[in-house]
């Protein structure tokens, strides 16, 4: 485990010589976080098993928890998959470089603990020029989970993976905030009827619009002890702050009235309550520590906030998180129902 982590900055330095001295790392077995458009990623060589390992080492990530391998080309997946259906081709054509990730029988080269000991998976290619040019100059397909401590919001910025993993990775690309802020759909392509496992930027509907119908195969609750982890943010705790997080869902009136109701009720001076608001609930409530993450009619900025609000709260020593639920669930807004779920310990219908 390294000792030290470097911040290579790409506003300051030139571009190639950055991904210069980030392949070098990647080469001789070491750990470089990386933006892409989702969010950062902890990368090493997804190859090298002694490299991949050093991953969950570095995350505290349990063994079983597969890794999403990143790739620059198409042609790149034809070493690591095998059995591709055209039904993925075809979504490759659509939606790569995005954030969509597929999963696929895997060949031979691709060791163990990369996949979590299971016979597929996992690939994307990231829509972000740092993390293309990072696999091409390296020459090697990329392992790389979200760059956070495991369970912990997913890193938006190079300042989130530094708070996290300062001096267990070796360097980190500093290219500034992220463009999507959730992690990619991941969709099982080795069914009959593929299964979207987990909920990101692209959505369902976009999915179906291009290879007709597929089924729903993640849950909103963590899944139990048991159950085969076949893709990330299946089985474990993600996404949570060190804060206590209730999710109130409605309609956008009576969600907000409900959150009223929870301030007015907690014993003063007990608890210190944090607000994560749609920006027409921030409009209604005055409190201490408040945060607006975007209108309640666009998922996609609510998407793009809501890692680094859940932070920015944690920062401020807050008990409890109360997360204004009434945004829309349409497209992108689907995922970001299913990241506050998987955060929240207590869910609240109204």
């Amino acid at each position: 485990m390294t000792t030290r982590t470097r911040v290579l900055d790409t506003a300051e330095s030139d571009i190639q010589e950055t991904l210069n001295e980030a392949a070098a790392i990647i080469n001789r077995g070491g750990l470089v976080a990386f933006p892409t458009e989702t969010v950062y990623g902890l990368g090493a060589d997804a190859l090298d098993a002694k490299a991949v390992r050093a991953i969950f080492e570095a995350k505290g990530r349990p063994a079983d928890n597969p890794l999403i391998v990143h790739v620059a080309s198409k042609e790149q997946c034809s070493a690591l998959a095998r059995n591709i259906p055209g039904k993925a081709f075809a979504l490759m054509d659509e939606f790569w470089p995005g954030p969509l990730t597929l999963i696929l029988d895997r060949t031979e080269i691709v060791p163990d603990v990369t996949t979590g000991g299971l016979d597929t998976v996992a690939l994307r290619m990231p829509d972000n020029e740092i993390a293309l040019g990072l696999i091409m100059v390296s020459g090697k397909p990329l392992a790389a989970p979200s760059a956070n401590l495991s369970g912990k919001p997913s890193p938006t910025n190079a300042r989130h993976v530094i708070e996290d993993l300062a001096d267990r990775i070796d360097a980190v690309i500093d290219g500034g905030n992220v463009k999507v802020g959730l992690e990619s759909t991941v969709i099982d392509m080795t069914l009959e009827v593929p299964a979207i496992l987990r909920p990101g930027g692209i959505s369902r509907e976009d999915i179906e619009r291009v290879i007709g119908a597929v089924v729903i195969g993640y849950e909103d609750k963590v899944h139990s002890g048991s159950a085969v982890v076949r893709s990330p943010g299946m089985k474990y705790t993600h996404y949570a702050p060190d804060a206590a997080v209730t999710l109130i869902e409605g309609e956008h009136e009576m969600v907000i009235s409900r959150i009223q109701e929870l301030l007015e009720d907690s014993p003063s001076g007990q608890l210190r309550i944090g607000l994560l608001l749609t920006d027409e609930g921030n409009k209604m409530i005055s409190h201490a520590d408040q945060l607006a993450l975007g209108s309640k009619d666009s998922p996609g900025e609510i998407a793009l906030n809501l890692f680094s609000g859940l932070r920015y709260l944690d920062s401020k020593g807050v008990d409890l998180i109360l997360v204004d639920g009434s945004f829309s669930h349409l497209g992108i807004g689907a995922a970001v129902s299913n990241r506050i779920r998987k955060a929240a310990s207590t869910i609240i219908k109204v």
